[in-house]
């Protein structure tokens, strides 16, 4: 009988904490790694990419090509790092690191979705680039877009739909106008899923966003994101998502589906950085148990 109260208890607490206990986070020795890099873009906007006289790629852009398929090779991207970082295309100043690699994991179960960060986080960006100058002061934001199967040319062009000559800290154009994407409408499921993290002042205080980039960008409103988790050792950060595999446009979460692909960009601001002065990766491709650039290990 004491056995049997002994099992009627932990059945008792298990139920407690609802399913969640039988969703544990994976074991990431175990989740394959694919780095990418990450790179600073300067003002190198969608408009930009689409100008022949500007981006020779544009030609392939428009045969179907992705910016992955020209600008990646063995040795990580290819690009010309110094005219990026001149003043033509940085204004006001790069930072001394132009790229850097991002390991990037993915896992799911059949509730949760799981991507890991991990990277070197630089500190030397541009003394004239805009920081943070609201408490808490984040060192470092990490985000993810992930594009709504609406999208269209989401797996070529990947974050640079969102990116416009127009948004704010782009030469000339209204400081208060934020990223969007041309056609971008919720209601119509034309949006990317955007979640972030933000580190705090001194690694204290850390927040989450669960929102959207669709006519504008909205940092609310989203219900899909469990936790976003991050941990700093020695400049060297983790950070963690933890998201529902079930979404709905109208919050501005896609749904995630077994077998699924899923273009997707990463986004890191560090040195305090906001805006357009952070470091993104290319348009890659999510697979939730599928082939793709980086592919979730079912768990």
């Amino acid at each position: 009988m004491k056995k049997l109260t002994i099992s009627l208890a932990v059945f008792g607490a298990l139920f407690a904490f609802g399913p969640h206990l039988a969703h544990a986070a994976p074991d990431w020795s175990k989740v394959p790694k694919r780095d990418i890099q990450v790179f600073h873009p300067g003002v190198a906007t969608h408009e930009w990419i689409m100008k022949a006289s500007d981006h020779s790629g544009r030609r392939g852009l428009k045969k179907g090509e992705t910016c992955v398929g020209c600008h990646e090779g063995k040795a990580g991207i290819d690009f010309d790092m110094k005219r990026l970082a001149s003043k033509a295309l940085e204004p006001v100043g790069a930072p001394k690191t132009m790229s850097f690699p991002v390991s990037v994991q993915a896992a799911y179960d059949t509730e949760n979705l799981y991507l890991r960060l991990t990277f070197k986080a630089p500190a030397d960006a541009a003394t004239e680039a805009p920081r943070e100058d609201q408490a808490p002061m984040h060192e470092v934001k990490a985000a993810i877009m992930l594009a709504s199967p609406q999208v269209e040319h989401a797996e070529q062009h990947g974050c640079w739909l969102t990116c416009h000559s127009d948004v704010r800290s782009m030469p000339g154009s209204d400081p208060k106008k934020k990223k969007y994407l041309e056609h971008g409408e919720l209601a119509g499921g034309v949006y990317y899923d955007y979640i972030q993290w933000k580190s705090g002042e001194a690694g204290k205080g850390a927040t989450q966003v669960d929102g959207y980039v669709a006519a504008e960008r909205v940092n609310k409103g989203g219900k899909a994101l469990v936790k976003a988790e991050g941990e700093n050792r020695d400049g060297t950060y983790t950070v963690t998502f933890t998201r529902k595999l079930a979404g709905s446009d109208k919050d501005g979460d896609i749904t995630i589906t077994p077998g699924q692909v899923i273009p997707f960009g990463v986004a890191i601001h560090t040195d305090k950085t906001v805006w357009r002065f952070h470091h993104v990766s290319l348009g890659y491709t999510l697979g939730i148990g599928a082939p793709a650039d980086i592919k979730a290990s079912k768990q």
